[in-house]
C-alpha cells in the first residue's frame, strides 16, 4: 500500500505524517461516508502549487483560498513508506518570498486543484479534482506532537482506507506534480 511518512522540522519541533492517496471513482460517495463519520468540513481550497527547482528537495508555493504556505522539503524513499523533512513552512508568502529567499529559481511546473478539505481528529482528509489528472482523495493522519505515534497513525489510514473503500488498484505513490509530468 503506498503509504507516505512526513516529519516536519521547524523551531525544534517534529510532526510526524503517514499519507494514502488513492483515485477516487465517486466523490460524492466519499463525501458521504465523512459526513457520516462527523468529519468536519473545512471548506473548498482553489490551490495552485508552483514548484521551483532546488539544489535540495522539493520547494513549494502553494496559493489557495484556505491554504497558502510556502513549503520546502525532502523526500525519503522507503520501500511503500514515503518520510518527508520540511525545511521550511511559511503562511502567507507571496512569488517575491521565494525570489527573496532563494534568489532566482527556475519553475519547473504548476499543479492546480480543487481541494475539499476535511478533518475527523487528527485525520485530514481531501477530495482533489487535479486538472489534467482526474479526481483523487488522500487520506493524512498527522501526528503534531509526537504523542500519537506511527503504528496509531499506520492503523488510522489503514482503518479510513477500507471505510472508504479504496481498491489496491487505485493506490497512487506518486506525487501530482511527477504523475503530471508523466503525461
Amino acid at each position: 500500500m503506498p503509504l507516505r511518512a512526513g516529519a516536519c522540522r521547524f523551531k525544534n519541533s517534529m510532526y510526524a505524517d503517514i499519507t494514502i492517496k488513492a483515485h477516487c471513482h465517486d466523490p460524492a460517495a466519499v463525501q458521504t461516508i465523512l459526513l457520516e463519520q462527523q468529519a468536519a468540513y473545512k471548506g473548498m481550497d482553489v490551490q495552485t502549487d508552483t514548484f521551483y527547482q532546488v539544489a535540495d528537495g522539493m520547494l513549494k508555493l502553494r496559493e489557495g483560498n484556505l491554504e497558502h504556505v510556502l513549503i520546502h522539503y525532502k523526500r525519503e524513499h522507503m520501500h511503500e513508506v514515503k518520510r518527508t523533512e520540511v525545511l521550511l513552512y511559511l503562511k502567507n508568502p507571496s512569488p517575491e518570498t521565494v525570489q527573496l529567499l532563494y534568489g532566482e529559481v527556475q519553475v519547473l511546473g504548476q499543479v492546480k486543484k480543487r481541494r475539499k478539505i476535511f478533518f475527523i481528529d487528527n485525520v485530514k482528509f481531501h477530495l482533489d479534482q487535479v486538472d489534467g489528472l482526474g479526481t483523487f482523495v488522500e487520506i493524512e493522519a498527522i501526528d503534531l506532537n509526537g504523542s500519537i505515534g506511527v503504528e496509531r497513525l499506520l492503523e488510522q489510514c489503514s482503518f479510513y482506507r477500507e471505510l472508504l473503500q479504496l481498491e489496491e488498484e487505485d493506490l497512487v505513490d506518486d506525487s501530482y506534480f511527477n504523475m503530471k509530468s508523466h503525461i
